[in-house]
């Protein structure tokens, strides 16, 4: 069995899987008590690593050591990556590729942008032509052993959308994605031209998706759900309010609360869980 399979045989189980975004090791924790899946999203991860946009920043050495990190402490959860376009060459890709699924990372995600890059749900996106992003797919669905790959697409134009959505569910991905689906119309024709290949749903606070409950993608026949930054969205506003608090009361720290604030036990209480022999890799993974 590896990681691979079992994130496989999650997605091939009724309903939709829920991914939920993590751009450090401390909201990885948090969501670690909460979802049994994590998407190393890379909008979080270019805003926590460098405090930069998510326009094509990442190198893909910070990706994979922060994966291996990820793996070490949550070897239960399904990890799908974020690699954007591969960064940028195809042979580059094949590479990162198959560092990931050495160190245990369930699944990728490889769009068809092209450089200058942008967030899946921003404007001024373009797409390589279709031909040399099936040629760069095709080259790492050849490198992975049995990782889960999503094949994504952020065209724009409406018949292209369909067209390629179309050809990137009759290749060997495990999975296709759209990205910055604007209707519950639009979702279900790209179901209907992905046929049975399952589909993937990327949701991200104030984007160009509309917010729907897994109930409801359930009922639209999509297979996975990622989240892209609500971890990242939640601590830049509970931040920049505690901070503005701190300021207010001339430094005082607040009151913790015995009951649910959180102060130094529980942080570390909560990080200790992360050496915990009893957290240990599934029975049977291979990696």
């Amino acid at each position: 069995m590896t990681y691979g399979k079992l994130l496989r045989e999650q997605i091939a189980e009724p309903g939709t899987t829920p991914l939920i975004g993590v751009y450090d090791m401390y909201s990885a924790s948090i969501a670690a008590k909460h979802y049994d899946g994590m998407f190393v999203s890379g909008f979080g991860f270019a805003a926590s690593h460098y405090g930069l946009p998510d326009i094509g920043f990442i190198a893909w050495p910070d990706m994979v050591a922060f994966v291996q990190r990820l793996r070490g402490a949550f070897p239960q959860h399904h990890l799908l990556v974020d690699i954007d376009d591969g960064y940028v060459d195809a042979e580059v890709a094949c590479h990162v590729v198959e560092g990931l699924e050495r160190i245990g990372a369930s699944g990728v995600i490889l769009e068809d942008q092209k450089r200058p890059r942008r967030c899946g749900h921003a404007d001024g996106k373009q797409v390589l032509p279709l031909e040399e992003y099936l040629e760069k797919l095709e080259r790492v669905l050849a490198s992975r052993r049995d990782l889960v790959v999503v094949a994504r697409t952020d065209a724009t134009d409406e018949h292209d959308i369909l067209h390629r959505a179309e050809r990137l569910a009759a290749t060997d991905a495990d999975v296709v994605l759209v990205d910055g689906v604007r209707s519950v119309e639009w979702i279900e024709r790209i179901r209907e031209v992905v046929g049975k290949k399952p589909l993937l749903f990327n949701q991200i606070a104030g984007g160009k998706s509309p917010r729907l409950s897994l109930s409801e993608l359930s009922e639209l026949a999509v297979d996975v759900a990622i989240y892209s930054t609500p971890c990242l969205f939640a601590a830049h506003a509970a931040m920049d309010s505690a901070l503005a608090a701190l300021r207010a009361a001339d430094g005082r720290l607040p009151q913790v609360d015995p009951t649910s604030g959180v102060g130094v036990k529980v942080s570390t209480s909560l990080l200790e869980l992360n050496i915990a022999r009893e957290r240990r890799q599934p029975e049977g993974v291979v990696v």
